[in-house]
């Protein structure tokens, strides 16, 4: 993807915000660090994911020191020296924490600034726990990536309105939206990460080339069956699963919005050898078999 503006970046707006829960109200006090179970979960532990809601200076990252997060229910941005990256972000109370950059604005030829380039600190976070009015973020083994520090201010460039760098808003309905998901159905075994690698398609064979990749490096990519996207994704006890969604072409066909039903779900189980995705209240989703 080309770094041109955000209205490329926009093109698909629908999906940017498929898995934009963000929620408010710090937690107040340090928390323990998360305990690794397995690669890529972490146990149970009190978390407010609501409370990544804000802008946030990057402190004690790898190549990230005076970057600002700003998390909102319209996304996340990064602004950074190389400019102000565009993407979604995930959290539960578990502790899970996603972020998926996709779109760039900013000077051409930057050293290091290509999309393919998102930062290291960043890509690798996949939970988060208080620390007084900060937060941590963590690896899938419980180590700090980096540190944010609540109170910055982003500045709005010339491909910004004035709203986009202001604080976010925290209303009931977003942080009702971090509601814990219901647990899965005693019918389905929790998917853990290590068997979520995997590439899968969907049951059923109306799109025959749709599919969905988990990579064993948190990055996935699939198709509907003619339309090509991506994202993040990450994994944690009990079959919760988030994932991000980026841009996708919009070519009409028979199609299965397999991205989207990762996009939407907050859990994963198995049932038999199969993939059942659901919903925050338990819905199914759909269901997919290893191709």
């Amino acid at each position: 993807m080309r770094r041109t503006g955000y209205a490329m970046m926009l093109l698909v707006a629908g999906t940017l915000l498929a898995g934009c829960a963000d929620r408010g109200g710090p937690d107040q006090g340090a928390s323990a660090p998360p305990t690794p179970l397995e690669s890529g979960t972490t146990s149970p532990a009190p978390a407010d994911p609501a409370g990544l809601i804000g802008s946030w200076s990057v402190a004690e990252a790898d190549e990230g020191e005076g970057a600002i997060l700003r998390l909102a229910s319209d996304g996340a941005r990064l602004f950074d020296r190389c400019g102000v990256w565009l993407g979604s972000w995930r959290a539960d109370p578990n502790g899970l924490f996603v972020v998926g950059l996709f779109g760039l604005s900013g000077p051409d030829g930057t050293e290091g600034c290509a999309l393919e380039s998102t930062p290291g600190w960043l890509s690798r976070a996949s939970g988060f726990r208080s620390n007084g009015d900060g937060r941590i973020l963590v690896d899938d083994q419980g180590d700090q990536t980096a540190r944010l520090l609540p109170g910055a201010t982003p500045t709005a460039g010339p491909n910004l309105a004035p709203s986009e760098v202001e604080p976010p808003v925290v209303t009931d309905e977003v942080r009702r939206s971090f509601a814990p998901a219901v647990e899965l159905p005693a019918t389905l075994l929790p998917a853990t990460r290590a068997g979520l690698v995997d590439r899968w398609v969907p049951i059923g064979g109306r799109a025959p080339k749709a599919y969905v990749e988990l990579g064993a490096d948190g990055g996935w990519s699939g198709s509907d069956g003619c339309n090509g996207t991506s994202g993040r994704w990450v994994a944690g006890p009990a079959g919760a699963l988030l994932a991000t969604t980026g841009p996708s072409t919009l070519v009409g066909c028979a199609s299965v919005p397999v991205g989207s039903w990762l996009g939407d779900a907050w859990r994963a189980g198995l049932d038999g050898d199969v993939l059942v995705l659901l919903d925050a209240r338990g819905g199914e989703i759909g269901r997919l078999r290893r191709a």
